[in-house]
């Protein structure tokens, strides 16, 4: 074995031993076993949450909402496994939440008479407001969140938070071979997509 691969692997296990410490003293209560296990797994959750919604007003709050479970649900959390795949697996949850109350919150707006339908907010986007680079990674962001869930899940915990796809397969469920298969079509849906 070489000596980069295995200072990684003595890096995961360190940082396994860190994580597992830090999961012991926030079930004691400690608030800086919370701290540091959200700030060992908030880059990735935002960035899974941020693909999953598409902007990143509502990909704080779905963040936020993910580490509320997770520490309210840690008593219920396997330390043999990893702390990151479980919370993404929460994430994922979160997002699918925040989506159906989206669909919801869509219907009902349509349904509010004519003077009530004015004061619901337009969060779309001004084109003008952005420069041209920050509107090409929006275009790239909203072609993400316009997946399917089963193709976007996949490309996002692999592409995006790099995951092994057996890590991913066992977070969202699925074969290898699945993950592997999705995030191929995902790549090409995102190709039509940012290109057509």
């Amino acid at each position: 074995m070489t000596g980069a691969r295995q200072s990684r692997i003595d890096a995961r296990g360190d940082a396994k031993g860190d994580e597992s410490r830090a999961v012991a003293l926030a079930l004691a209560g400690g608030q800086a076993g919370f701290d540091t296990l959200m700030a060992g797994h908030r880059s990735a959750v935002f960035r899974v949450v941020r693909g999953h919604v598409g902007n990143d007003a509502d990909a704080l709050d779905v963040t936020q909402e993910s580490f509320v479970a997770a520490f309210l649900a840690l008593r219920r959390y396997d330390p043999a496994r990893s702390f990151r795949a479980w919370v993404l697996r929460i994430a994922l949850n979160k997002c699918r939440d925040w989506a159906r109350r989206r669909a919801v919150r869509r219907f009902l707006s349509l349904a509010l008479p004519m003077e009530h339908a004015l004061a619901v907010a337009d969060t779309a986007q001004e084109p003008e407001a952005a420069l041209a680079s920050r509107r090409e990674v929006d275009r790239i962001h909203a072609a993400l969140a316009a997946l399917p869930d089963t193709l976007k899940e996949p490309m996002l915990l692999c592409a995006i938070e790099g995951l092994a796809q057996d890590e991913a397969a066992a977070i969202l469920g699925i074969s290898r071979k699945a993950v592997e298969t999705r995030i191929y079509r995902a790549r090409q849906k995102l190709s039509y997509l940012i290109e057509g």
